[in-house]
């Protein structure tokens, strides 16, 4: 199957220039704010997409396992050496196109700072719909073309395209802002119910940086998403949604699959796992599973 390419992180040093050195403490609040309103309660298996260095990973608080899946090993190699190899979390090198999971065997995930980088969100979103389970929630970030900076940029001619057109925006290769209506859209088609929308990042100006501690922008931020979360001109959007499709768990405990052939069950046997029906190996290396076909 021809999927579309990746934005691979292979190689970078995303975390520290971007996170830890990038000025960048209140965005991650903001984000932790977020997601203590949207996590759901309850126990269960947790599927991370995009997880990076698993900067977000110690947050989702309740969940008995978590599969890390990023493209970059590199990243991925950064998230062990921050939570660890401990049995609760499991980490898988894959092409989010392509996902190596059998059916039905999350119970909730996450996508947060990844949507930006899909060109076909809508594949994607159906690949992740068909490995959680019926009525599992799914936590989606993306960046929103429709803010007041965007805005404002093309009321005063500053900008070509119209925030308010429901069409994506690639301002740089791989890297694109939705509108709001569009993604809700893209989740009633691949069987995903919106439950909740909450406006993040309202502050994200150097301005308010220079000027505010964080505790004060934390503050606001609070009052922020309370008050104008309905009205989503803030830079990120997150949504709560929940699988509407009824998806039933994979028989016989399966987990894995073959994404190159879309066979389950793929056993679970490091060094190397290989696929019963094409005969594709999978190495598990220093703790990682890489299902990069590419």
């Amino acid at each position: 199957m021809k999927t579309p390419p990746v934005c691979d992180y292979e190689g970078s040093d995303y975390q520290e220039s971007f996170w830890e050195q990038g000025n960048r403490a209140y965005e991650d609040a903001a984000e932790e704010i977020a997601l203590n309103r949207l996590l759901p309660s309850g126990s269960g298996h947790l599927l991370e997409l995009g997880a990076g260095a698993g900067r977000n990973t110690r947050r989702y608080q309740g969940f008995e396992h978590i599969t890390l899946l990023d493209y970059s090993t590199t990243q991925l190699q950064r998230a062990i050496e921050h939570l660890g190899l401990d049995e609760k979390y499991r980490y898988v090198a894959s092409d989010v196109y392509r996902l190596p999971f059998a059916p039905g065997v999350f119970s909730a995930a996450t996508m947060i700072r990844t949507l930006h980088h899909l060109s076909d969100p809508q594949l994607a979103l159906t690949q992740i719909n068909e490995c959680l389970v019926s009525g599992a929630a799914f936590i989606l970030e993306f960046a929103n073309k429709r803010n007041i900076k965007s805005i404002a940029r093309y009321w005063f001619k500053q900008q070509e395209w119209d925030p308010f057109d429901r069409e994506a925006v690639e301002f740089v290769e791989l890297n694109f802002d939705f509108h709001p209506a569009r993604v809700k859209e893209w989740l009633g088609q691949t069987g995903f119910n919106v439950e909740k929308q909450i406006s993040v990042s309202y502050l994200r100006v150097d301005f308010f940086k220079r000027v505010l501690p964080l505790p004060i922008m934390r503050a606001f931020e609070h009052l922020l998403q309370l008050t104008l979360s309905w009205a989503a001109y803030s830079p990120s959007v997150f949504l709560r949604s929940r699988v509407t499709n009824q998806n039933k768990p994979a028989n016989d405990g399966a987990f894995f699959r073959c994404p190159a052939c879309g066979h389950y069950p793929l056993p679970d046997t490091p060094p190397i796992l290989i696929c019963g029906l094409c005969g594709r190996e999978y190495p598990v290396k220093g703790g990682i599973y890489d299902f990069r076909l590419d």
